[in-house]
């Protein structure tokens, strides 16, 4: 299964990432975790230790430079549009049980399209990684859904696209639907995160009528404090295992 996750900032995409991959890694499963959102740390909400010690992809230099035939620091000029990739997750990856996480990290100074290094090895490496590898994928992405293309779209199974009680949640989900359709990506699901209510859940339903939801989170303030505190809720709070794990079943009846 290759998920992709994501959502407006702060909704808790990460969170929602980091507990189906503990609950994936639970079942036995290998699983190949993708931060390729560069405002967040999936490793900590995974539970990965010395996580901030993590390199981004895109900021390894010297590997960018040999892996694309590109100079270091150049603007302009030729480079490698396919470089090699296929060993980079089992090479770069940080590790825990059944679990690899790699951290892409985004593309400075190039704006969305770039085209340069950076950004052609980051989409050979999202589409090796989609096309390619036979481990269960999760990744936590930007709202742009800037490292996916069409080629990878079309080996995602599943878009979840995270929403909390807010108009501005509700438009970015909205609008990442549509770019999703753009990639002819049309697995696109909901997820209502930080639930207060049944008014709420009623809210996000009316809002988007044409998302069909796999679940929905409430409000916990031992959520918000895992997260300032850059820790695994799933080892901190002990009625996530259970949520994560029925988020796993849900996942696997939309087909």
């Amino acid at each position: 299964m290759k998920i992709a996750i994501s959502g407006k900032g702060g909704v808790g995409k990460t969170t929602l990432a980091a507990l189906l991959i503990r609950a994936f890694d639970d079942e036995g499963k290998k699983v190949l975790a993708i931060d390729a959102d560069p405002d967040a740390n999936l490793a900590a909400a995974v539970g990965i230790k010395n996580a901030d010690s993590i390199t981004p992809i895109s900021e390894m230099k010297e590997l960018i430079a040999e892996r694309t035939e590109s100079v270091p620091g150049s603007i302009g000029g030729f480079f490698k549009l396919n470089p090699k990739v296929d060993d980079l997750p089992d090479s770069l990856s940080a590790k825990m049980g059944n679990i690899k996480l790699m951290k892409l990290g985004g593309v400075k100074g190039g704006g969305h399209g770039c085209i340069c290094p950076e950004s052609a090895l980051l989409k050979a490496l999202v589409t090796h990684i989609t096309l390619l590898r036979d481990e269960v994928v999760v990744m936590d992405m930007e709202a742009g859904l800037e490292h996916l293309g069409r080629a990878t779209a079309q080996a995602v199974d599943k878009l979840i696209v995270v929403v909390e009680p807010g108009r501005r949640s509700l438009e970015t989900a909205i609008q990442v639907k549509k770019l999703a359709a753009q990639i002819r990506l049309d697995r696109v699901y909901a997820l209502g995160n930080k639930i207060r209510s049944e008014k709420d859940e009623t809210f996000l339903r009316k809002g988007l009528p044409d998302f069909d939801f796999i679940g929905f989170i409430g409000y916990d303030d031992s959520l918000v404090e895992a997260d300032l505190n850059g820790v695994s809720p799933y080892d901190e709070v002990p009625a996530m295992r259970e949520k994560a794990a029925s988020l796993l079943t849900a996942l696997a009846q939309t087909g």
